[in-house]
């Protein structure tokens, strides 16, 4: 009976949502503990992130949506900080060879996430290290064009079934892309996004990695969820650009990233110039005391290098401010993992 009634009581969770990240506090792991005792219900739930009045609200939600339930009388909730679970850099179940998982991620699509996914990669790449890209976007990946892989390409096989990534300029690579026809839909619910999400990690034979990139899709959705619960990941990358429309999304991200206990690496702010302005990213990094990686100006050259597989932080036809931009961004972000050196 007591099994039966705390199903209904997570059921009842599922509804109710986080009001900054809009996602079911269940989904996030914010519940840690259900106890019942005669009527009674105790809710533990985490605070990681969270504002008092975020936490006022879901508390209220929580009370009204359990108290409906037959047989509830009285419902406690309460806020614990996160359980501390050892240096936040430290990954918790590494992927043999894989020194540094970083996600690069973005509060709403438009803003050039794969794009700096793909020249930082490069910028990281000439600085010496061994550089990997998983195309998390599952509903649009476009990592392969970006690196100059011919369509038709697919990975190999090993033996016992593991997957060989593409290699291209140095970097290797795996993506939908790779797997499914150009043309061919990915109309996917996310269990099966989640599957994507696991194969790529574990049925890959990455090798040994400095850097493994992944490329996630916009927004705080099912592909974001599942990554950050089953893959150990250094840290995230949020990518933006400076007009408060885009920005009003990462700092939904930065919240969705900190209660799930993962560590903001920087902030990027790209497209920067007169059509967009500057400054928004590095203010944004500036309220959450986040690292501020640099601004990336909108420049033509950074499109002709995507569409053509040669990316701007590895071409000739770029301006030297536009290679350092890049080149910044990586040095940068290999500093904060404490790894200034290759090898």
């Amino acid at each position: 009976m007591e099994t039966e009634i705390k199903e209904k009581i997570l059921a009842q969770l599922r509804q109710i949502k986080d009001p900054s990240l809009n996602r079911d506090i269940v989904a996030l792991g914010m519940v840690k503990d259900i106890q019942l005792e005669s009527g009674c219900v105790f809710v533990q739930l985490e605070s990681s992130g969270s504002s008092s009045s975020d936490q006022a609200l879901m508390k209220s939600s929580v009370q009204q949506s359990l108290k409906t339930l037959e047989g509830v009388k009285e419902v406690t909730v309460q806020f614990t900080a996160p359980e501390k679970r050892g240096p936040a850099f430290q990954p918790k179940m590494p992927i043999p060879g894989v020194r540094h998982m970083v996600a690069v991620a973005s509060g709403k699509g438009g803003v050039g996430k794969s794009t700096v996914t793909v020249n930082l990669a490069c910028a990281l790449t000439q600085l010496g290290f061994r550089v990997g890209i998983m195309d998390g976007d599952i509903y649009g990946p476009n990592i392969p064009l970006m690196l100059g892989v011919p369509p038709e390409t697919k990975p190999s096989v090993t033996p016992d079934g593991k997957i060989l990534p593409v290699v291209s300029l140095g970097i290797k690579m795996i993506s939908m892309a790779l797997l499914v026809p150009a043309d061919q839909p990915m109309v996917w619910r996310g269990p099966m996004l989640h599957s994507a999400v696991t194969q790529f990690v574990q049925k890959v034979e990455w090798g040994e990695l400095d850097f493994l990139l992944v490329d996630l899709p916009p927004g705080t959705g099912d592909v974001q969820l599942s990554l950050v619960q089953t893959v150990p990941l250094t840290g995230a990358v949020i990518v933006t650009t400076p007009q408060e429309v885009a920005l009003m999304d990462v700092r939904k991200g930065i919240l969705m990233f900190r209660k799930t206990e993962v560590p903001i690496l920087g902030i990027v702010e790209n497209m920067t110039g007169e059509v967009f302005g500057r400054g928004g990213g590095e203010e944004t990094a500036r309220r959450f005391s986040a690292p501020f990686l640099g601004e990336i100006p909108l420049d033509s050259s950074i499109r002709l290098g995507g569409d053509r597989g040669r990316p701007a932080a590895i071409s000739d036809n770029s301006s030297p401010e536009l290679l350092q931009a890049f080149r910044s961004a990586a040095e940068q972000l290999a500093e904060a993992l404490n790894q200034p050196e290759a090898g």
